[in-house]
């Protein structure tokens, strides 16, 4: 016979959400009785400003259940000696573990439906309302099966339960029909754009702002980055071209209705506290307004519950709480198993990022002119995840408030164009069309007076939003041929006002010399190599790296090594070949440049160069290997006898050429082999320093003369091939 249960392990797996639900395994009796009268009537207060006629329905059975939970918690408390009241049956307790987990997944829906934004309910309309009906026939099922005859029940809580499970099994599917009506004007919409049609403004007002109650730019801004978070998480399935195309639609009804309106430019956010100049130092933050010391206010949920710092990295844990990345990564790998802030076990170590948080400490830090750079790794991340769900009422509905961006940009006030700047490089942050169309609407030039101002906040916006513009290779030209606009960027690298806009102008230039007709344009701007060469001595870590990947780009041109030398660049990649996490890049570029004759003697006429590349050749990653061989060799090839012996004379570097020769890379290994077969030129003063080992270089030399054959004096060719990835910022 089958268990009149068996349906639950079943329900566990058709969650009205996701995930699985368990009952709390230490609950039993008079505590699991208590619990669950506690839960239900606190789940019978949620609000639900949306779903409300299934979220009322709900709450009305919840309320009939809670009436039934407090009359078992009344009976235990009269019989205390008793673990379960007289006549009370064992089985009951699976039921009302059963009728626990259904209580809670009822909360979980009632409170998805109370926090997530508007418009995501709309676009799942049908599955959430899907998601009520499963919990009214599952709680008639567990009413049919509870002993509901042993419980000694009152009459008129027996007749309420008797009721509410006829109920439950009548109940049919109910999809508000105005909700549906709006979710399909929202389809309409998209489909006027994909043929190019800007659906009517007051069309648009009635279904967002009447229909939808998203009644002022902060309300629209909230719903574009739950869409986005949803997007970037992909954590339910979702149409994603559907979703692209309304968060691109709401962003465009934001412009239109509301303006620059409520921005929060100079206004406190939320709950406040203190954080002074030194603690922004204290938080790599550079402020350089005035010479007195002041303090500022920063909402209390912009700081890490751990470290009680401004979080530059929100991330959130299994349990929905957030912390800093840094902070609760450190948590974990001490051995810790639950949430710092709930105690709650963590079901898992991932950490989601917390994109719509950062984005507003981030729009709080600019309006304080704090800098907030954007972690590594999430630019790529975003970019793929966002261009999956591009489409073409996305397309257009980005087009046209790229147009109302750029005119605010030309004629807005001062604070408008501020704001214009920063939501265009919001805009251009994903997608090649996204850059593209901005380009097309006239921003660049506009972009470009903005580099001068005096407000640091516009600057940075502006060389950012010129930085993700230049990735799309059809807008570099247009930035290039714009008169002034590279003497504007280097002036950006070398007076910016913050640390971001300095290292965001050298971020411009690294993905402006991709194009090799550039180079040397680059390169000859007064001031461009020289900021580069201080940017890669002194920045940060990942103002480094945009300086070696610029410095790279222009090692590649034969025109630039002049200036290159002059500049002091090349005294700064030899000084970065100490530098573990730009001395792979310093390599490459150094081979490059030592392929005229006196750069090669110039850096070959001191040891450091030498030391530092074999170091690399030791302890290096592959590419860095190749990287550092392909240099050493270069250094030989053009630098003459004098350098070659000087090379030869390491003694470390016979048995680093055989292993390289042995495990590295295809190019590192020809390289090895050409630069040993350089170095038997100077035999005779090395071979005392080299002994055997010499000999069995030699032998392997010859071994491999048919591959190296091709690398012969005045036919050489050096191909640094590297993976180069812009940042989106």
């Amino acid at each position: 016979m089958t268990s009149p249960f068996a349906f639950l392990s079943v329900r566990r797996r058709r969650s009205p959400l996701s995930g699985m639900f368990f009952a709390p395994g230490d609950l039993a009796g008079f505590a699991l009785v208590h619990a669950l009268a506690a839960l239900s009537a606190d789940v019978a207060r949620c609000p639900s400003r949306f779903q409300r006629c299934n979220a009322r329905s709900l709450v009305r059975r919840l309320r009939i259940l809670s009436a039934l939970f407090e009359f078992l918690e009344e009976s235990f408390a009269s019989s205390p000696s008793s673990p379960l009241p007289p006549r009370f049956p064992s089985s009951a307790a699976l039921c009302l573990k059963e009728l626990y987990i259904f209580v809670y997944r009822s909360k979980i829906l009632l409170e998805y439906c109370s926090q997530s934004s508007r418009l995501w309910l709309l676009l799942r309309n049908p599955q959430i309302s899907g998601s009520f009906h499963d919990l009214a026939r599952e709680l008639a099922t567990l009413l049919d099966v509870i002993p509901l005859d042993d419980l000694l029940l009152t009459v008129d809580i027996r007749e309420h339960l008797e009721l509410l499970r006829r109920q439950c099994k009548r109940s049919e599917l109910f999809i508000d029909p105005y909700d549906e009506e709006l979710r399909r004007k929202i389809h309409s919409f998209l489909r006027r754009l994909e043929t190019g049609v800007l659906p009517d403004p007051a069309e648009l007002r009635s279904t967002f702002v009447d229909g939808l109650g998203i009644q002022d730019a902060r309300a629209f801004r909230t719903e574009i980055e739950f869409l986005e978070e949803q997007v970037f998480n992909q954590e339910e399935d979702m149409d994603l071209p559907v979703v692209g195309g309304v968060i691109a639609l709401t962003r465009y009804c934001r412009f239109l209705f509301f303006g620059f309106q409520e921005m929060e430019f100079g206004r406190p956010f939320g709950d406040q506290g203190r954080i002074s100049r030194r603690r922004l130092s204290s938080l790599g933050s550079s402020v350089s307004q005035g010479s007195a010391d002041f303090s500022l206010t920063i909402p209390k949920d912009f700081c890490c519950p751990i470290s009680l710092d401004l979080m530059k990295d929100p991330v959130v844990v299994s349990t929905g709480q957030t912390y800093d990345r840094a902070s609760i990564t450190q948590w974990i790998e001490e051995g810790h198993r639950t949430c710092p802030n709930s105690r709650q076990t963590l079901a898992n170590s991932r950490l989601r990022p917390n994109r719509a948080l950062r984005n507003l400490i981030s729009q709080w830090c600019a309006a304080y002119g704090i800098p907030y750079g954007t972690p590594e790794g999430t630019g790529t991340s975003a970019e793929s995840t966002v261009a999956a769900c591009s489409s073409k009422a996305a397309i257009e509905a980005n087009r046209a408030t790229a147009r109302i961006l750029v005119q605010q940009l030309s004629a807005g006030s001062q604070e408008w164009k501020t704001v214009a700047a920063r939501e265009l490089r919001l805009l251009a942050k994903t997608g090649k069309e996204n850059r593209s169309l901005i380009a097309e609407a006239g921003a660049i030039p506009l972009l470009c007076r903005l580099l001068h101002s005096t407000n640091p906040v516009a600057q940075e916006n502006a060389v950012t939003a010129i930085l993700n513009i230049s990735i799309h290779d059809s807008n570099k030209r247009w930035i290039m041929e714009e008169e002034g606009c590279l003497k504007l960027i280097v002036y950006v690298m070398i007076h910016g006002l913050t640390t971001e806009a300095r290292e965001n102008a050298a971020a411009t230039l690294f993905s402006l010399s991709a194009v090799h007709e550039f180079k040397k344009m680059i390169a000859d701007e007064q001031g461009a190599v020289m900021a580069l060469a201080n940017l890669l001595m002194q920045g940060s870590t990942r103002g480094k790296k945009d300086a070696v990947m610029a410095l790279f780009n222009l090692s590649t041109h034969p025109g630039s090594w002049s200036p290159m030398l002059d500049m002091g660049a090349v005294s700064a990649l030899v000084g970065a070949l100490r530098d573990e996490c730009v001395a792979e890049e310093a390599a490459g570029a150094l081979a490059f440049l030592m392929r005229q004759p006196f750069v090669a003697q110039t850096i070959g006429g001191e040891d450091t160069a030498i030391t530092n590349l074999v170091g690399i050749m030791r302890r290096g990653t592959p590419k860095g290997k190749e990287n550092a061989v392909a240099a050493l060799q270069e250094m030989c090839q053009s630098g003459g006898l004098a350098v070659t012996q000087k090379v030869a004379r390491m003694q470390v570097l016979s048995g680093l050429i055989r292993t390289i020769s042995l495990t590295g890379t295809k190019r590192a290994r020809r390289k090895a082999a050409l630069l040993s077969k350089l170095c038997q030129r100077c035999e005779a003063p090395t071979a005392m320093a080299f002994g055997n080992d010499w000999l069995a270089d030699r032998t392997l030399a010859r071994t491999n003369s048919v591959r190296g054959s091709s690398f012969r004096s005045g036919n050489l060719s050096v191909s640094v091939s590297m993976t180069i990835q812009v940042p989106v910022l």
